[in-house]
């Protein structure tokens, strides 16, 4: 069901849209055992930590989900976006099979994501999928 506002934006409205199986959640790990996005997160303050955990786990029970929370940004490349005091928190994640896997997380104060945080995001991809081969 959706009401057409114009031609460039349409509101739809589903009831109850939680997945019947929430995704699972877990942070990507380095071949040294780091996990930088739990890192990135803990470093942050608790209120901060809130936003971004409750964030997740709606992508985790709503999965998927567009904008404002979620933006696609490449083949298997998703960002939830958290509005934080200093700026908007991206944690950039992919999804494989039924479980969300949290690759990159920075505070982006910019319109557009830096090339560096989306290099990092797509080598950790990059990194992941060879690991599951």
């Amino acid at each position: 069901m959706g009401l057409l506002l114009d031609n460039m934006h349409i509101i739809v409205y589903i009831k109850n849209m939680d997945r019947k199986e929430p995704l699972q959640v877990v942070f990507f790990e380095t071949e040294s055992g780091n996990q930088p996005v739990r890192d990135f997160i803990l470093q942050r303050p608790r209120e901060d930590r809130k936003e971004i955990g409750a964030d997740v786990f709606t992508v985790q029970k709503r999965f998927p989900l567009g904008f404002p929370l979620v933006e696609k940004l490449a083949a298997d490349l998703w960002e939830v976006r958290s509005h934080l005091p200093d700026g908007i928190c991206r944690i950039l994640f992919t999804v494989h099979k039924q479980t969300l896997v949290l690759l990159h997380g920075f505070i982006k104060k910019t319109q557009k994501i830096p090339a560096k945080e989306l290099k990092t995001a797509k080598d950790r991809l990059s990194e992941f999928r060879r690991l599951c081969r």
